[in-house]
């Protein structure tokens, strides 16, 4: 009787393995290349959040001020910036699957540079190995927003909507999960431990690329000049501005005046300030996802530039009373905690709606050109608050850092008034 159900048991779980295995054959191609771009936007994402979690708790143990911290990112930034404004006129001429892979590799190199002792590491090198990340995050980012464009047929606006908001949703959930990860390896392996066990997770993933990612995705079909890497859109040059002020009002206060504030105010260790930061992220990932059903697709529309313009305002709004709440002391935890949350899930619908507006937006062929356009506004963004983030928060505290949030928020609310609008268009499933 054992013997009969230890053969059911095996024999009823390789049937399931076949099943299993027979539902993915039977899936398109467009659906399995989607399913294969955000494997490696995933896994890209973990390693992405949990470096940068590492250089920030890292450094300032090491005693690192505020501000050298922010200059570690100043590269990672600024070629970010570079890589999304060449990288779209790359993307389009060599295809996305070459941009995805080379950013994967870029990613690992970036990892074993920062494996040397910690006595090596000096400003200058960390520098280098961030500029190194900075470039393959964009290239990786890029190729993958730009790759759904092509496997969605243009008139299926509301499934594109939906694609688009579950890839971004989840990044940013798996970028949260890679804050944790980074203050828990951190306290577990060391800095040096933590980067080669990402090096060789990411190692793996970027082999699996290699051999599975369809050649050509995305690759313009007309010849592509280097001169069409500035966009001459109007929709496309007045969303790329607002992109770029919503996300410096976010790294403003997030990128290096949080983490230190939470471990110098509140006596945070690293897997608290680790954990409450991935908390955030993953929630603001959460909320992405269902950004579609929160801005219309559940009526049957998709969005257009006057709900954008909406929710900058409210963004703004609650931006201003969690700085107020700070200057004057009101129950600092409470309302950092509370106040953050609820800052990072109205963010998340300005983020999502952005993220689609873009690739609807986009011309069809190269596709990537005008959305590496777009997300070179986006890293100028978090260049800004980057710098800003270290400087302010030294110089004057995290209130002065919510209130040059704010101002950012206000100027994006104010440019997204030019967003066109659009006829409410059926959100085709």
């Amino acid at each position: 009787m054992t013997l009969y159900l230890f053969i059911s048991d095996k024999y009823g779980a390789l049937d399931r393995d076949i099943g299993m295995i027979a539902a993915f054959s039977n899936l398109s191609k467009d659906v399995k290349q989607y399913m294969l771009v955000t494997f490696n936007y995933w896994n890209f994402t973990i390693t992405d959040g949990a470096l940068r979690m590492l250089v920030v708790l890292h450094f300032h143990q090491l005693g690192y001020s505020p501000l050298e911290i922010a200059l570690l990112f100043l590269f990672y930034e600024f070629f970010g910036v570079v890589t999304n404004l060449i990288g779209g006129w790359f993307g389009a001429k060599v295809g996305l699957n070459r941009t995805m892979n080379i950013g994967l590799a870029m990613q690992v190199i970036a990892l074993v540079m920062l494996a040397i002792p910690t006595a090596y590491l000096t400003v200058a090198w960390v520098m280098l190995a961030q500029a190194m990340s900075g470039i393959a995050k964009d290239l990786n980012k890029m190729s993958a927003k730009s790759a759904i464009k092509t496997l969605v047929p243009s008139d299926q606006q509301g499934a594109l909507y939906k694609w688009i908001a579950i890839l971004t949703g989840s990044k940013n959930a798996l970028k949260g999960t890679g804050f944790f990860l980074g203050g828990l390896l951190l306290a577990a392996l060391g800095f040096q431990g933590s980067v080669l066990v990402m090096a060789a997770v990411l190692a793996i993933v970027f082999c699996m690329s290699l051999l599975w990612l369809e050649k050509d995705l995305g690759k313009a079909k007309n010849k592509i000049k280097f001169s069409q890497i500035f966009s001459k859109s109007e929709s496309i040059n007045i969303l790329s501005a607002a992109r770029m002020f919503l996300f410096g009002a976010r790294d403003v206060w997030f990128v290096v005046a949080l983490p230190i504030y939470l471990g110098q105010v509140f006596g945070w260790d690293h897997v608290m300030v680790g954990g409450f930061l991935a908390t955030w992220v993953i929630a603001y990932g959460v909320v992405q996802g269902f950004a579609p059903r929160l801005t219309g697709k559940a009526k049957g529309v998709v969005p257009d530039g006057r709900a954008a313009l909406g929710w900058a305002a409210l963004l703004a709004v609650i931006t201003a009373i969690i700085a107020l709440g700070v200057q004057f002391h009101w129950q600092p935890e409470l309302t950092i905690i509370v106040g953050l949350l609820i800052f990072g899930a109205v963010f998340a619908v300005n983020s999502s709606l952005h993220s689609y507006l873009i690739v609807s937006y986009a011309k069809d062929d190269g596709v990537s050109l005008d959305v590496g356009f777009y997300y070179m506004a986006n890293a100028m963004g978090r260049l800004i608050g980057t710098i800003l983030s270290g400087w302010m928060y030294q110089e004057y505290g995290l209130a002065a850092c919510l209130w040059v949030s704010f101002v950012f928020l206000a100027i994006t609310t104010v440019i997204s008034i030019r967003l066109p609008a659009h006829p409410k268009m059926q959100a085709a499933l």
